[in-house]
């Protein structure tokens, strides 16, 4: 079987793999209702990043974070959060330590939104201090694999949501065994616009979801799942064949 968890390996295997390119995925520890594990966010980052590794040659998957920024989330239990400050000195680190031994390719797969400007800002801090170093983002899954699929693969606000139908269709695909289906609950929000309100989430939902839980199936998930590593493993191969920059040379 082939290891692709840093963890797993040792110096000799690590050295013999000639590993160039790693992947970090980014959780949370935060409700998704009563029906999602607490750890949604890292289980289905995690998954994706190891089927990606999977896929490629001289690739390793980081241990995950499974501590996010999810203040905004604290209405319900159980929220362990670190702050926007402390996420962004984490990612910076864990790839500085990266950088440190010879790593100059990493791919960041992110499961929760509170994540994503921390991880934008830690990315772009890193690319500045190294500019060798080629960092790429999957920074929404949730909105990717909504591009990829069929317009009709969800049934509800295009299976957005908190632990929403298409959050917990993946859960259905990655761990059934840790999803209640007889809890599923949620609720729709008003939202529109290009103007973003800032929220926290009892605004939206009386729950600790929103959107529509139970409309998702674990067919629907495996499906995500197929587009999202199909997608990520041709995008990780184009950027091998261009050097990983976009301007042609």
């Amino acid at each position: 079987m082939k290891r692709v968890k840093l963890e797993e390996l040792n110096q000799h295997s690590f050295t013999e793999g000639k590993i160039d390119k790693a992947i970090l995925a980014v959780g949370s520890c935060e409700s998704h209702g009563e029906h999602l594990p607490f750890g949604t966010d890292t289980f289905v980052s995690y998954d994706i990043a190891r089927a990606v590794a999977e896929r490629l040659d001289h690739t390793v998957v980081v241990p995950p974070l499974w501590y996010g920024m999810s203040l905004h989330y604290r209405h319900k239990p159980m929220c362990v959060s670190l702050t926007n400050q402390t996420l962004i000195t984490v990612l910076k680190e864990v790839m500085a330590s990266l950088v440190h031994w010879g790593i100059r390719k990493i791919i960041v797969i992110n499961g929760h939104d509170g994540n994503i400007a921390p991880i934008e800002i830690a990315a772009r801090d890193v690319k500045v201090e190294h500019p060798d170093l080629a960092v790429a983002v999957l920074d929404a899954w949730w909105v990717t694999a909504g591009k990829l699929l069929p317009k009709d693969t969800f049934e509800v606000w295009d299976g957005l949501g908190h632990g929403g139908e298409g959050e917990t269709s993946i859960a259905l695909s990655i761990v059934p065994d840790l999803v209640d289906m007889s809890r599923a609950k949620g609720m729709i929000p008003d939202m529109f616009g290009d103007v973003k309100l800032i929220w926290n989430f009892e605004e939206l939902t009386d729950h600790g979801a929103s959107g529509a839980p139970e409309k998702g199936t674990a067919e629907k998930g495996d499906k995500m799942k197929k587009v999202l590593v199909d997608y990520v493993v041709d995008y990780v191969k184009r950027m091998d064949a261009q050097g990983w920059r976009y301007a042609k040379k």
